[in-house]
């Protein structure tokens, strides 16, 4: 197995609220584990969002005795949720914040994914596929039929999500299981690539780069040379098949 992830800050921001976390060998009962987060929130806490989640969701997989890959990811998100929305009522100025996760992890030839809010996992191999769904107010209007997935891109609410971690007490996520085939690569990331390149692109960039780092490296260049109009975070991996046992 290979990956690679970053994020970058972009053109019109000053801090980064955007979080990667990497782990090719097990946490707790899992494998492996990728997780991506966009915080959101003031200045400062939708940096501390992002990053006080992604670590409590670490905790609680790597304190879980579950075999499950899904029970172990829900339960974690769970954690994560009342742990950041207990955070955010600390102090007044860490009121409201929240953020969008996204997590993977591969188990034999299965990739198990749990997502919420915007950020997104995609399939990349002969075509590009996404395989999570956005909890934005946007994608639900593209669902209705009201508007087209390329108005959706530019439409002035596109940023407006309808689910996230820690805004309430309880948190909503959607779970997916998909089967890796050999040339699959899979890339996650926040809505500050997809809003600035479109699938299309990603599929070029990630096909036609000579490595992992080499794509991630030219996605962020991409999105910043369109505008970078908000932080950036990728990650991509490439499963070796045979290579990681089943869970």
């Amino acid at each position: 197995m290979n990956s690679f992830g970053l994020t970058d800050v972009g053109r019109r921001r000053t801090t980064n609220q955007d979080f990667v976390y990497i782990s090719e060998t097990p946490v707790g009962n899992l494998p492996n584990l990728f997780v991506v987060a966009d915080g959101m929130g003031g200045h400062n806490a939708g940096d501390l969002a992002s990053r006080y989640a992604v670590e409590q969701f670490l905790k609680s997989v790597k304190e879980n005795p579950e075999e499950n890959p899904v029970s172990i990811m829900e339960e974690a998100a769970e954690a994560a949720n009342w742990e950041t929305y207990q955070k955010a009522g600390t102090d007044p100025a860490l009121f409201g914040m929240g953020t969008t996760l996204v997590a993977a992890s591969v188990c034999e030839h299965t990739l198990y994914v749990g997502n919420i809010g915007d950020s997104r996992l995609y399939l990349i191999g002969d075509g590009i596929r996404q395989i999570t769904r956005d909890h934005s107010l946007v994608e639900e209007m593209v669902r209705m039929g009201e508007i087209t997935a390329d108005q959706a891109r530019v439409h002035p609410d596109k940023n407006i999500i309808t689910r996230a971690i820690g805004v309430r007490g309880r948190a909503r996520v959607d779970f997916f299981e998909e089967e890796l085939r050999r040339e699959d690569i899979i890339l996650m990331c926040s809505d500050g690539l997809t809003n600035m390149v479109t699938d299309e692109e990603i599929q070029g960039i990630v096909k036609e780069s000579r490595d992992l780092e080499d794509a991630a490296r030219k996605l962020v260049a991409q999105a910043n040379e369109s505008g970078g109009r908000d932080n950036i975070a990728v990650v991509l991996v490439k499963p070796v098949m045979g290579e990681v046992k089943k869970c």
